[in-house]
């Protein structure tokens, strides 16, 4: 088994990991913000145990380089907050196949980011994914507010996995996940005032101890490990094929919502076919890659 192969094995795991993180989020009775606040913190304080323990350093050399990892922190917090919204005012499946739009965006703002030519199966693939997202929006339009959280879910997704790309080849990615969860952490109670002052009448920052239990899973499987890993796989996995391969989270997600919530996440035929057309993007990409690359060095070997 190569290198690669390995990578794409752990990469699946990690999403199958973050789709159940989804049903975590409905499973939590509280509030989205609150929610993603002390996922955040919990987070935080496992991260520092687990640098702790390996003896990493805690230190980010470049001052412009820790504030810009602190920043990125507050785009997770976004991030995280529209897409367990978005569960919310819809259903799960409809959440999922949503985000999976992140790598239309992908395509267009990795590009962008490191001045490289657009790749054009990249966008085609991108596209495919949005054809599967227009067929579920015809079949399941009362869902539209969900489905539109999502996407701008998906957008900050794809903006801070560009910039995670670029961090992951200079630091190491359990200590850029550390800072990151504090950026997201105080940027969330930064807003707090504003959110309890306009949008809710006061905080809800109390919950059961199965709520907390729910949190704290949340937070080590899909935060400090999966989280981590997956910009550990930013080393040597493009961005955009990682992003693809996390449309697959609708997939899995949707599979595990339907196992444990039933009929309320039964869906209706255009759902599932613009699913499937989020899967094949999926599994072309890497088929597309390995060609594509194959031919630039048998081009390179001619000349």
């Amino acid at each position: 088994m190569t290198r690669e192969t390995k990578d794409y094995l752990h990469l699946h795991f990690i999403v199958l990991i973050w789709g159940f993180a989804a049903i975590l989020g409905m499973s939590i009775n509280m509030p989205t913000v609150e929610l993603v606040f002390y996922r955040t913190f919990i987070a935080t304080l496992g991260l520092y145990l687990v640098i702790k323990a390996r003896g990493t350093s805690f230190s980010i050399n470049d001052r412009r380089d820790f504030w810009i990892i602190l920043g990125t922190g507050a785009l997770i917090a976004v991030h995280w907050i529209t897409f367990f919204l978005s569960a919310r005012v819809s259903n799960i499946s409809i959440s999922l196949a949503g985000f999976a739009t992140c790598s239309l965006w992908t395509a267009i703002i990795e590009p962008l980011s490191v001045g490289r030519k657009v790749k054009g199966y990249e966008v085609i693939l991108g596209v495919l994914a949005i054809v599967g997202i227009v067929v579920i929006f015809n079949t399941e339009f009362n869902y539209f507010y969900g489905l539109l959280v999502a996407i701008i879910s998906a957008i900050f997704c794809s903006v801070f996995s560009v910039i995670n790309a670029s961090l992951s080849k200079k630091y190491d990615p359990y200590v850029i996940t550390f800072y990151e969860m504090i950026g997201a952490w105080v940027s969330i109670g930064l807003f707090f005032p504003i959110y309890s002052n306009t949008i809710v009448e006061k905080l809800q920052l109390s919950g059961s101890l199965l709520d907390f239990g729910f949190l704290s899973i949340l937070a080590i499987f899909c935060t400090v490990y999966a989280y981590s890993i997956s910009v550990e796989l930013m080393k040597r996995l493009s961005v955009f094929s990682i992003n693809l391969t996390v449309n697959l989270e609708p997939i899995y997600g949707i599979v595990l919502a339907l196992i444990i919530f039933g009929e309320s996440e039964k869906m209706t035929f255009g759902f599932y076919l613009g699913t499937g057309l989020i899967l094949a993007s999926v599994l072309l990409y890497p088929m597309l890659n390995r060609r594509f690359k194959q031919r630039a060095l048998s081009t390179d070997i001619i000349r």
